[in-house]
């Protein structure tokens, strides 16, 4: 009798480690495809530190705010994909004309702030278009300037390096344009523009109509003239041969706008909300 219970009593606790066993997996099996996935990206995002190189002045997409820290959609939007996966988001600021050299020196991993892919189509490996933009002329309410006809003979302002600035010096786009202009002034930033603008030093602003709003919201003695310069599509550009991340991106991003996550960082920036266009 001793010898039987010497020999059942480990052969008892085999059987209950294996039913504990069947057990948990059972529980975890109830978790569902979803949670399965998302445990899967996580460990496989594990340790990976995620570059987002952005323009620092580009409200309200990316921007450095009054406090020192990174702000703006896509900066929300970057930290999110990064949540998603459990990467570690490192932020990489910098002025617009410096982008590409960031990029190719592989300080950033992407470009990804309010990023033009017309006319830039091989020039990077793009992520799905997330925002519509349009070029627009933006004043001063007692300008006189109505039409982009009344530009002639005007100071313009323009931000280097960017779809505006394209316009106005191709021929086929807004160059007979710029040709009636007193002068056309490039800056570094929107902001600089913005209080030339503000203070008489420029008569008349080519801007993107998503950073004009944003200005508009702040003083309502700026508005945009009915006629369009152009329009476009915002992307994130890539190194091209980056196509593993990619496509990492671009799962995240359909991802986020499934969930609900697109719209509510969205709805945090009012005038931009209308022009996204994932999830939609």
């Amino acid at each position: 009798m001793k010898k039987t219970s010497k020999i059942l009593a480990p052969i008892m606790a085999i059987v209950m480690a294996a039913l504990l066993l069947v057990a948990c997996g059972s529980n975890n099996a109830s978790t569902g495809e979803d949670a399965a996935s998302s445990d899967a990206n996580k460990a496989a995002g594990s340790g990976t530190v995620f570059k987002h190189g952005f323009d620092l002045d580009y409200r309200p997409y990316s921007y450095i705010d009054d406090n020192g820290n990174n702000a703006g959609f896509d900066v929300e939007m970057a930290q999110a994909v990064c949540d998603y996966y459990e990467w570690e988001y490192q932020a990489v600021p910098f002025n617009w004309d410096a982008k590409d050299a960031e990029l190719n020196a592989g300080s950033c991993d992407c470009i990804w702030s309010g990023f033009t892919i017309n006319g830039r189509e091989d020039d990077y490996l793009w992520s799905k278009p997330y925002s519509d933009n349009t070029q627009m002329i933006m004043v001063m309410k007692d300008s006189g300037i109505s039409s982009l006809e009344d530009l002639e003979g005007k100071k313009v302002g323009v931000q280097t390096a960017t779809s505006s600035y394209d316009l106005l010096n191709d021929e086929e786009g807004q160059k007979a344009l710029a040709d009636t202009f007193a002068d056309l002034n490039v800056y570094d930033t929107y902001t600089i523009a913005i209080n030339d603008l503000e203070a008489g030093a420029v008569d008349a602003l080519a801007i993107d109509v998503t950073r004009a709003n944003e200005a508009i919201d702040k003083n309502s003695n700026f508005v945009c003239l009915d006629e369009e310069l152009g329009s476009e599509q915002y992307a994130i550009g890539f190194r091209r041969d980056d196509t593993e991340l990619c496509d990492k991106v671009n799962e995240a991003l359909d991802a986020l706008a499934k969930d609900g996550t697109v719209a509510k960082i969205a709805a945090k920036y009012p005038e931009i909300e209308e022009y996204i266009t994932l999830g939609k």
